[in-house]
This record gives C-alpha cells, sequence and structure tokens, in this order.
C-alpha cells in the first residue's frame, strides 16, 4: 500500500470526517428542498408550515439530547477499557464504524433540522417545496429509528473485555492475512542481520524518534528502479527508532547532492508515529493480547478467567500463522525485507501471561497445552520456538508454585 492510499485509510477512520460529511448532507438537503418546485415536473399537494415545523422542531431537541447521551455512553466506554482492557485497545474503538455512523446520523439530522426550521421561517419553501421537505423529514425520523435501534443494541457491548479482546484479534489476524498474502510487504526475504547488507551500502538513518507505522513500498521501488540499485529494510513496522537508527540501507553510485536527495526520498517512505499501529504490524496485535491477559492477572482484577481465555486466542491467531505464506513471485524484487521471527511472535503472545501467572496452575496449565499443540503446527522454527517458550512458562511456574500437586500437574502437562 501506498504512503497516500495508507493516510487516506487513516483519515477514513476518523469520526470527524464522517460525521461532517453527514451534517453537510443534511445542510444540502435542507437547502435543496427549496428548488424542487421548479424542478419536479408534476404538482404536489401543499402541506402547512406548521406541519413541517413540528416534526423540525421534534428532532432538533431530541438528537441534540440523544448526541450528548451518546458521546457520554461513548467515553464512559472509552474509560471502561482503558481501566479494566488496555490502553492500546481504545483506538480500535475510536475506530468503531457503527459509533461513528450512529453518531454522525444523529449530528447530521441535528443540522438538518436547525437548517430547515431556519429556512422555513424565512417563507423561503413555497407549497411544494414544504411537502418534499415533510418527505425527506419522514425519511430521516426514519433512519433516526434504525440508528437509534442499533446504538441500542451496540452500547450493550461496547467496550466490554470480551467484546474489546475480539476487536484486537480481528484487527491481528488481519494483519497476519496480509502479511501471509505478501511476505516480506511484496518484497524478497532478508536474514534479520546485518552481515548480509554490503558493507558499501549508503545508511538511511531515521532522524526522528518513534515506533515506524507503515513503509511504502511503492515509493521504494520507485527508488531502486530510478538509481537501479537494491534497498535492505532490516526493520519491520513497531520497530522503536532513535535518531541515529537506520532505517535503511541502500546500495547505489551516487554522491555528494544526489545522495542527500536520495535520502530525503527514502524518508519520505517511511511514516514514523509517536504510538504503534495495528496495520502492517502483527506483533503489536499479539503484544496487546497479552495486556490484557497480563492486566487480567493482576491482583486489583484477578480474573484469571480472561487470561485463559487470551491465551486460546493467542493459540489461535499463531496457529493461522504456522499456515506459513504462500508461494508467490515477489512485487518488489529489488527491496530486501526482513522476515517476522516466529520467536518474537511467541515472546510478544505468550511471555506476559507466563511470568505474570507462573503462580496459578490453571493458567499454567492452558499455557502448556497450547503451546504442545502448537510445537506440533508449522516449521520447525516454528516448533522450536513453541517447545522453548514451553519450558520457560514451565521453569517459571516452578520456581513460583508452592504446592506440591501443583508441581506434579505442571510436570505431567510439561510432558505431554
Amino acid at each position: 500500500m501506498s504512503r497516500w492510499r495508507w493516510l487516506l485509510s487513516q483519515l477514513t477512520r476518523q469520526l470527524w470526517l464522517r460525521t461532517s460529511i453527514y451534517a453537510l448532507l443534511g445542510v444540502v438537503t435542507a437547502v435543496l428542498a427549496i428548488a424542487t418546485e421548479y424542478v419536479l415536473p408534476w404538482d404536489m399537494p401543499a402541506l402547512g408550515a406548521d406541519a413541517v415545523d413540528s416534526l423540525l422542531n421534534i428532532i432538533a431537541s431530541s438528537m441534540l439530547a440523544v448526541t450528548t447521551f451518546s458521546l457520554s455512553a461513548m467515553t464512559s466506554a472509552y474509560s471502561a477499557a482503558t481501566s479494566n482492557v488496555t490502553p492500546r485497545a481504545t483506538s480500535l474503538m475510536i475506530e468503531d464504524r457503527v459509533t461513528q455512523n450512529v453518531l454522525s446520523t444523529f449530528v447530521g439530522s441535528f443540522i438538518f433540522a436547525i437548517v430547515g426550521i431556519i429556512v422555513l421561517r424565512t417563507g423561503a419553501y413555497g407549497p411544494s417545496g414544504r411537502t418534499v421537505l415533510f418527505c425527506v423529514t419522514v425519511v430521516v425520523v426514519f433512519l433516526i429509528v434504525l440508528n437509534l435501534l442499533r446504538w441500542i443494541d451496540h452500547i450493550t457491548r461496547f467496550g466490554r473485555v470480551g467484546e474489546t479482546t475480539d476487536r484486537v484479534e480481528v484487527a491481528t489476524r488481519k494483519a497476519l492475512e496480509e502479511r501471509l498474502e505478501t511476505p516480506y510487504l511484496g518484497g524478497v526475504p532478508l536474514m534479520s542481520d546485518e552481515e548480509n547488507i554490503p558493507a558499501d551500502a549508503l545508511v538511511v538513518e531515521a532522524g526522528q524518534i518513534g515506533y515506524l507505522q507503515h513503509i511504502d513500498m511503492v515509493a521504494l521501488s520507485d527508488i531502486s528502479k530510478e538509481q537501479d540499485c537494491d534497498i535492505y529494510v532490516l526493520h519491520n513496522p513497531g520497530t522503536f527508532f532513535s535518531i541515529d537508527t537506520p532505517l535503511a540501507w541502500l546500495r547505489c553510485a551516487a554522491s555528494g547532492d544526489e545522495t542527500e536527495r536520495i535520502r530525503e526520498a527514502m524518508h519520505t517512505a517511511f511514516v514514523i508515529g509517536d504510538t504503534r499501529s495495528f496495520d502492517q504490524d502483527p506483533r503489536f496485535g499479539l503484544a496487546v493480547m497479552s495486556e490484557i491477559g497480563s492486566r487480567a492477572l493482576s491482583p486489583a482484577t484477578n480474573d484469571p478467567g480472561t487470561a485463559i481465555d487470551v491465551i486460546g486466542r493467542n493459540m489461535r491467531l499463531l496457529a493461522f500463522w504456522a499456515k506459513g505464506p504462500d508461494e508467490l513471485e515477489p512485487e518488489y524484487p529489488r527491496i530486501h525485507v526482513a522476515s517476522l521471527e516466529d520467536g518474537d511472535l511467541f515472546e510478544d503472545a505468550f511471555m506476559l501471561m507466563a511470568r505474570d501467572g507462573a503462580g496459578l496452575i490453571e493458567v499454567q496449565l492452558r499455557l502448556q497445552k497450547c503451546l504442545g499443540a502448537l510445537s506440533r503446527l508449522g516449521s520447525e522454527q516454528f516448533r522450536a520456538s513453541a517447545r522453548q517458550h514451553a519450558e520457560l512458562s514451565r521453569a517459571r511456574a516452578e520456581a513460583a508454585l508452592e504446592f506440591e500437586a501443583d508441581r506434579k500437574r505442571l510436570l505431567e502437562a510439561a510432558r505431554a
């Protein structure tokens, strides 16, 4: 995905954009009703101004109250998710399409009613115009009722632990699917060490501090074609950069001003932000899932059931990853991209819960069963990572468990 398409996708997820579009539609609809009597080829029955005015007043007064209540409920759900789940999951809740559509409908209906009342009081509507405005108002009322029922159903689950965990799992699976469909982001594999990078390659440093959110492979491909060179990208999205961290290496014959121009072009291909993003970063999704399980194991929450649920979800995600990518022709053969290491994925998914749940036999048994099942899937590297983390989890639990019977059950599960 190019940088501009990625930025556009980020923009379309914003609440203010959708609300502004609906509000603009409300204004346009109310104003266009003025011209309808001059455009329609047939005569329409005339309605009194009071019939339309009373409906618009009801919509204006009720939508203001409903919108205020909905915003209050939405912020309460964000607060609950921050306290009970993890603050990293609230970005997915803010992007929730149902919430955005409902709030946008309420705001757009309010603006439509206000503009309709103002224009109606000026006498700009003729007899046919008032009839058209009344028909449009009835349609708006239908949309309000439909979205209100939808919102009532949605708000009962919005911000709950299980529902928020579902969102994180879906976002993580989507990132994994995209990575499997375009292995190495469409490039060719690069081993995760700098020994495979030519010694004479030009280093392009980050120049700022933050997390790598997106790599514009199209822009990198254009640079490689223009300069007739290979590009080496050692870091995947989600990496934390300092000022002197290398963004990439470029092997070309450029020098002087040409080198600086290439560096500037390379910088535009990498988006560095203050926080991590679920896009192009499957590890972040697994880490957020693990945070949810870890918070559930804290003494203040004391909810091992949620941790066990998260372990099962992470097992499902890693089992999907174990299938491996399809054998596809690389789209960008001159861009070398580091692979996602299976060991890093396992660490993101299970380390926190293995550490924080070391003294809980029910959590450790589920970990051993899940890691044991994963150790029979995928490549040899994947299976080795599963066995390694099963052993680390067992060692932590043996040091933390005090009851001898629990230690025996743990060893039996580990042997199995």
